[in-house]
């Protein structure tokens, strides 16, 4: 597996009725990368992680994970996922430890059977992102920044070799952000592969092996210093880079989605 692509984009068209959000797409994480997905709010990133999760059906083109259709690597627990938004019933009394066992389900089978090794892991992930120590408070009592966090300890307990992380900055404090980044560097250090979107530029180059700028097709793609140049940045965010505003949003697509389970598959607009 490990001299294979972790992900690899070809050709991928998609959207929605009556939008192209996607045209002809093209990408590849390496095995053992941390590639940031650049754009502004609206250039398709959304879009982009529903089709490589066989959420939404592309349009055209293909989108293998090490080798193997979407649909393929969820049921083999090849690649997790980091939604933008937090989907989690915050009325609910679930517990920080609770929730970040979720990403053992994989490994627990229909009888969600907890064992010793799934709480080891758990634990682990909860001390890496700094929540250990909170891990009976109920997930309503934290932090816009310590639930992005504890999500992020869902994902790393799922023990993914691929990890898509949609947004993981969004509505986090500075040291939070710190933190994400840090951890992120040591899970591609101990061999995950990572695909991180983003709208912030800043630290973008330390954070990043491969950056991939995206306004509806690829517009540059390469190590930091040769993408995150003035000329390209302006192609990608015109005005907004200058105003900081966000343009119009693409459809919603984190929590649900209308396409078909495999979206290897070709079909017309």
């Amino acid at each position: 597996m490990s001299s294979l692509a972790a992900l690899r984009v070809q050709h991928l068209s998609a959207g929605y009725p009556g939008v192209l959000a996607l045209e002809d797409v093209g990408l590849t994480v390496d095995s053992g990368s941390l590639c940031a997905l650049l754009g502004a709010n609206g250039s398709g990133k959304s879009t982009l992680f529903a089709a490589l999760l066989g959420l939404r059906r592309p349009f055209s083109g293909r989108v293998s994970i090490f080798g193997r259709s979407p649909s393929k690597a969820r049921r083999t627990n090849l690649v997790s996922y980091l939604p933008q938004l937090d989907a989690v019933d915050h009325s609910f009394p679930l517990s920080v430890g609770q929730l970040v066992m979720m990403g053992r389900h994989p490994h627990q089978g229909l009888t969600r059977r907890v064992r010793a090794e799934d709480r080891r892991v758990v634990d682990a992930a909860l001390d890496q992102v700094d929540l250990l120590e909170l891990r009976h408070r109920t997930v309503g009592e934290l932090s816009g920044g310590q639930r992005r966090r504890a999500l992020l300890a869902r994902s790393i307990a799922q023990q993914a070799p691929l990890m898509l992380l949609d947004e993981p900055f969004a509505g986090v404090d500075r040291a939070s952000e710190d933190l994400i980044v840090e951890v992120l560097h040591t899970l591609r250090d101990a061999g995950t592969s990572l695909l991180v979107s983003t709208h912030h530029l800043e630290g973008v180059d330390s954070l990043a092996d491969e950056v991939v700028l995206l306004h509806r097709r690829v517009l540059a793609s390469g190590r930091p210093a040769e993408v995150l140049t003035e000329q390209q940045l302006a192609r990608a965010f015109g005005a907004v880079l200058a105003s900081d505003t966000d343009p119009r949003p693409e459809p919603e697509t984190d929590a649900s989605g209308d396409g078909a389970d495999d979206p290897t598959e070709r079909t017309a607009p």
